[in-house]
């Protein structure tokens, strides 16, 4: 599914962001990165989907070589790659449900397959009631099942989560795990960049830490190994 073959990034400042870095994900799988900050996690991911290019290296996704892509290949690419952010990344002038059919409508999917498509994932997140809502009239909690809706309305192969609940309380963190693990039970490779020790620690799922750029522990059923 994702391989990395001796990948570096290195950016113009000089700074080395990931070094000589190799690692198999097959399908299906369901990998935490941990790290501390600016270990190279977000490059991982930049990488992935094509943000950024490595160095050095190759970059594998679904058997094709992320520097090799044409330019007009990358849309391609990112919509086998579900993103979910922090931040969640809404477009705050559109209700929830011109949220999530915006990620169809770019792919120009029929009007009558986003009508299909769109109720289908408000309810497996849990917002069926929440379509019309505008974003800030959402929890928090709310906000980041439409962003992870929103990223899986595609139908991806890879569902690539940047610190999804950074900014959630436990309760609702957990919530955002519970569906994490349900769109990988359907067959989603999932990736996770996480400070969250206690959830690495609980779900007992692959491991990959990484430290000042290199991958120091690939562990299946692994913790976090961090005090934090």
């Amino acid at each position: 599914m994702i391989q990395l073959y001796n990948v570096s990034k290195i950016y113009n400042t000089g700074v080395v962001a990931l070094s000589n870095i190799d690692l198999h994900i097959p399908k299906g799988d369901f990998v935490f990165l941990v790290g501390p900050s600016g270990a190279g996690k977000s490059t991982f991911i930049k990488l992935i989907i094509g943000s950024e290019l490595p160095t050095e290296g190759q970059v594998l996704v679904g058997g094709k070589n992320v520097s090799r892509l044409k330019p007009q290949e990358i849309p391609l690419l990112r919509r086998n790659a579900g993103v979910i952010f922090q931040d969640f990344k809404l477009l705050p002038d559109k209700t929830v449900y011109e949220n999530i059919s915006f990620a169809l409508e770019v792919i120009e999917v029929s009007r009558k397959e986003i009508r299909r498509r769109v109720p289908a994932i408000l309810e497996l997140v849990g917002l069926r009631d929440k379509a019309d809502m505008m974003p800030n009239q959402l929890s928090g909690g709310e906000q980041q099942r439409v962003s992870m809706a929103r990223a899986i309305v595609n139908n991806p192969l890879v569902l690539l989560a940047d610190e999804p609940t950074g900014n959630l309380d436990s309760d609702t963190s957990w919530g955002i795990m519970e569906l994490l693990s349900e769109i990988n039970h359907r067959g989603t490779t999932v990736i996770m960049a996480t400070h969250n020790r206690d959830i690495v620690n609980r779900m007992k799922r692959r491991v990959v830490a990484i430290e000042k750029g290199g991958i120091i522990r690939d562990e299946r059923e692994g913790a976090y190994g961090y005090a934090n």
